[in-house]
């Protein structure tokens, strides 16, 4: 079976974080531009790799995979060799998968409830994340020891998460504190994450002319 990867994306989407992991893993794909503003994502072809209508999408060895984070653990796993994921007998997986799982969870539902806040006012208790406060000082305390999340290990983890603040920054949904500054910037310095902006741009273009 191909180890190629058909990849679904949109370059003013999410797909932009999994464009990134596919150019850190080295990974084989073909690259299908699904066009929002037409409605591609909604159509039958489309739905059927993916039901909610949503892109990123990614088929590999026949296998479905949808949801960012999702997309971005598994080629981790998927392609040892680009050494992105700890193995699961290595202690530092716990520290990777505890900082992923906090990006897509505690960290994006307190970004997102700072963009859109809730109508009243739910109980802490009630919320995954406690304080949109809390939820900060949190990933400040992650990132201080730098300059990755596993410390001098660059990760697929950093590849979502450094997404999910590049942003947050940029929309002004999280605080420009120097350490997030400074972490976005090293982020945006590693040449796949180079590659997938100019990929993107071309895309970009691409749309825009028809």
């Amino acid at each position: 079976m191909s180890d190629r990867i058909a990849f679904y994306t949109n370059p003013m989407s999410r797909g932009r974080v999994a464009h990134w992991m596919l150019e850190e893993v080295g990974a084989p794909y073909d690259l299908h531009l699904v066009n929002l503003e037409k409605g591609e994502q909604k159509q039958p072809a489309f739905l059927a790799v993916n039901p909610m209508g949503k892109v990123p999408a990614i088929v590999h060895r026949g296998v479905v995979i949808t949801e960012t984070s999702a997309i971005c653990m598994y080629l981790a796993d998927a392609f040892p060799a680009a050494n992105l994921a700890p193995a699961i007998s290595d202690p530092a997986r716990g520290t990777y998968l505890r900082w992923f799982f906090f990006a897509a969870s505690s960290l994006e539902y307190a970004l997102m409830d700072k963009a859109f806040p809730r109508a009243g006012t739910p109980h802490v208790g009630q919320l995954g994340y406690g304080t949109y406060e809390r939820a900060l000082e949190t990933l400040e305390l992650a990132l201080r020891p730098g300059p990755w999340i596993l410390g001098d290990r660059f990760s697929a983890a950093d590849v979502y998460l450094g997404s999910q603040m590049g942003w947050a920054l940029m929309v002004k949904n999280l605080e420009p504190r120097p350490l997030f500054v400074e972490y976005v910037a090293r982020c945006n310095e590693r040449p796949a994450m180079k590659r997938m902006i100019e990929r993107n741009n071309e895309l970009a273009a691409q749309l825009k002319a028809g």
